[in-house]
Parts: structure tokens; C-alpha cells; sequence
């Protein structure tokens, strides 16, 4: 059931998305999974306490975590599928664990934005999709950022839920969901979750691994049928420079989107006011311009065409069996 599934789910996600009027009103999976992450990080991590202790304490509170979620999602599923149309209605909540929609909304505003407003309001626009600083961005720095974050979240926030739908249905999905979203909230390294948030860190690198690869290979198929992309330079790059970014499941999407390009992703930034030099993807322009964010669009929207064609080709074939 998990292809069919996950199918179904990207169809409507794509046409729908999640509306704001309903995450107003009751907000989203992934915020509720949210306020637990944060009860159990103010209940469990104790600042008195020793490494080994809160690394302890972080284990637990991600195993608490993926057993409320599990236990959730498991049974929303059984009671769904016992109602008339309930897998519809299923692949409905399963839409929402998926974010193509409001990844490609969220990326063409700062393209907006830069084209109406200019650098000022371009900053602002970036500034909710990345963490970095963005207050000294150029025009340059703004479309590499939003670029990256397009290459990274289709990876994180599109490929990999489905592919964990497809394997494990919606429990699959919503577990790695909670696996992200709690390396996004306590995996940093910062003082406070340095141990705590050890073990969410680590299960996500290993839960994105075959996504970020897959994305990368969506990329470079997806940049062999786009006007002014190479496939070609999308493959080499990915596994010749995602390698060297500090997350390589960040840094293989984003090689790989860089070599279809033509331009170069990556290189210096700052966070929190600390400056990391960190290596650049790809060997093509650094300047670079509204234009490429377009480009880096209509890559994407290509490439998520790919990946639910192929999720309907595995659907076909696991009905057949």
C-alpha cells in the first residue's frame, strides 16, 4: 500500500498543499510534534547535569518521541482504512508530511521579492527558509541561499517522507518526520544540546542518507530533460563535491543542483554571527542572479515530476506482484 499511497499523497499536496487557513486553526503535524520535542527538551535537559547524563536523557526523549508518533500514526491509519473512501482520506494526512508545494512557494517569493522589492526585501525573504545570517546578503549571497535551501528541502522535506512512505506507509513517513524536525530543533551544537541532542543528530544523518543520494540522481535525470541544465555535470558534481560539504546530505543535492546549473553553490557564510568557510559545490558562476533562482524553480518542478512518476512506476509494479 505504501506506493499507492505515497502517490496519491503527492498528487493532492501538489494541487492543495496545506492551507494557511487550517494551519491557523489547529496547525500542523509537524508543529505538534514540535511542542512535544520541546516539552520533553525542557523537562529531560537538565543544564546541571553531566555529558554522559544528557546524552542519556536525549536517547530517551527521542524514544519517547518516535513511540508517541509511531503509536499515532499507526492507529490513524488502521481507523482511516476502515471507513468508506478511507484511503483517500488517508493519503490526505499523508499529504501533509510532504512539502513540495510549499517549498517551491517559499523559494520563488525570495525570487520575487529580489525582482520587486530588491536587495532589502530579498534578505527578508530568505531570511525565513535558511538559518544563516542574512542581514550583509547580497543579491549574489541571497539566490545561492535560496538555491541551496530549494536543493536541500527537496531532499529532506519531499524526496525523503516519501520514500519512508513507500517503504512503511504512513508511519514510515511520520516517523521520520519526528527524526527531522527533532534534529532541527535540538541537534545543533550548541551549548545546550550539544549532548542532549547527540542521538536525534545522528539518526538523522543515517535517516537522509539514501534520500539525499536519490535526490541527487532525481537532479542530474531531471536536468538531462530541462532546457539549459546538464545532466552530465549534475552527476559529476554531485559525487565529486557533495562529499565535501559538512553535511553530505545536504552537500549531495545541492552539488548536484549546482553542476546542472552551471554555477557554484556553497562557500563562505555565517551563522549567529560565527564565520564558516565552507567548500564550494560545483564550478560554475558564483555571481549569481534572480535568473538562476528561476532556473533552479524549473529544475525542480521537473525533478518532482520525476520522482512522482517514478513513485507511480513503483506503485504499478508492487500491484502487479
Amino acid at each position: 500500500m505504501g506506493a499507492p499511497l505515497t502517490f496519491i499523497a503527492l498528487l493532492i499536496e501538489l494541487m492543495i498543499g496545506y492551507p494557511d487557513r487550517l494551519a491557523k486553526a489547529i496547525g500542523h503535524p509537524v508543529t505538534w510534534m514540535g511542542r512535544l520535542i520541546d516539552w520533553l527538551d525542557t523537562k529531560l535537559n537538565r543544564e546541571n547535569a553531566g555529558a554522559e547524563a544528557r546524552r542519556r536523557a536525549g536517547s530517551i526523549a527521542l524514544l519517547i518521541l518516535l513511540v508517541v508518533v509511531g503509536l499515532i500514526s499507526f492507529m490513524v491509519e488502521r481507523t482511516l482504512l476502515l471507513l468508506p473512501l478511507g484511503f483517500f482520506a488517508l493519503a490526505l494526512v499523508a499529504s501533509t508530511l510532504i512539502a513540495q508545494r510549499s517549498l517551491f512557494s517559499h523559494v520563488a517569493s525570495v525570487a520575487d521579492a529580489l525582482e520587486e522589492g530588491g536587495v532589502e526585501a530579498g534578505r527578508m525573504a530568505v531570511a525565513k527558509i535558511v538559518g544563516r545570517d542574512t542581514a550583509s546578503l547580497d543579491q549574489a549571497g541571497i539566490a545561492r541561499a535560496a538555491i541551496e535551501s530549494l536543493a536541500e528541502n527537496f531532499s529532506d522535506a519531499v524526496v525523503a517522507p516519501s520514500f519512508f512512505m513507500v517503504l512503511a506507509s504512513l508511519p514510515g513517513a511520520a516517523l521520520y518526520k519526528a527524526i527531522n524536525t527533532a534534529d532541527s530543533m535540538i541537534g545543533h551544537r550548541t551549548e545546550r544540546h550539544r549532548d542532549f541532542g547527540r542521538t536525534a543528530a545522528k539518526l538523522d544523518d543515517i535517516a537522509n542518507f539514501p534520500a539525499s543520494r536519490l535526490s541527487a540522481m532525481l537532479f542530474a535525470a531531471g536536468a538531462a530533460i530541462t532546457k539549459g541544465a546538464s545532466g552530465s555535470a549534475a552527476w559529476r558534481s554531485a559525487w565529486r563535491d557533495g562529499p565535501k560539504h559538512v553535511s553530505s546530505n545536504a552537500g549531495y543535492p545541492e552539488a548536484a543542483m549546482a553542476g546542472a546549473l552551471g554555477i557554484s553553490l556553497g562557500g563562505p557564510r555565517s551563522y549567529h554571527g560565527t564565520e564558516t568557510d565552507g567548500a564550494w559545490l560545483g564550478d560554475g558562476r558564483r555571481e549569481l542572479t534572480i535568473a538562476d533562482i528561476r532556473a533552479a524553480l524549473n529544475l525542480y518542478a521537473r525533478t518532482n515530476g520525476l520522482l512522482i512518476s517514478l513513485v507511480l512506476l513503483v506503485a504499478l509494479i508492487t500491484s502487479a506482484l
